[in-house]
């Protein structure tokens, strides 16, 4: 197993002994430090995606996505689409497309599985969540919903997504 060992009680000792004999002196600290730094921002511009998301900066409601419908819903999808309009449209948007000054819009690469997991949206409805992404404020927990309306809400909004190419 390789692993450091300090040999000195300061916070950056002027060698780096491996478990191996091996020791790390400044320059290749300095070549460790720079490779963390380019894995952290090619992280950053993995994961923004190269684009920023939206603001809020009116009020007007408008929609902030342009989405596609799919022509053909499961049966579970369908009734997501329904809760969804009586549950998160207020904010979200018809069919997820976000609405100026009021919320973030769901058809969004943001929102892909691969970054927002089902879990996420779960945990939002039923905990509410930081504002982090956006500048609309918090999310509120969604009163009334169940899980089971909760996973078919999840089914139409990656139903959409997936109509729209997100994923």
């Amino acid at each position: 197993m390789r692993g450091p060992i300090a040999r000195s009680s300061t916070i950056w000792p002027a060698r780096i002994r491996w478990h191996d004999g091996g020791e790390m002196t400044g320059k290749g600290k300095v070549l460790a430090l720079l490779a963390v730094l380019a894995v952290g921002i090619a992280g950053v511009l993995l994961f923004r995606g190269g684009e920023a998301p939206p603001s809020a900066p009116g009020a007007g409601g408008a929609a902030l996505a342009s989405v596609k419908v799919p022509t053909r819903l499961s049966d579970v999808e369908r009734a997501g689409e329904g809760l969804f309009a009586a549950n998160c449209a207020t904010c979200h948007g018809v069919n997820a497309a976000g609405r100026d000054g009021q919320g973030p819009p769901l058809v969004h690469k943001i929102y892909e599985p691969s970054h927002h997991a089902d879990g996420a949206f779960f945990l939002a409805a039923t905990r509410g969540v930081r504002q982090h992404h956006w500048t609309f404020g918090d999310m509120a927990p969604v009163p009334g919903v169940s899980q089971t309306d909760v996973a078919a809400i999840v089914a139409y909004v990656r139903a959409l997504q997936r109509e729209n190419g997100i994923f």
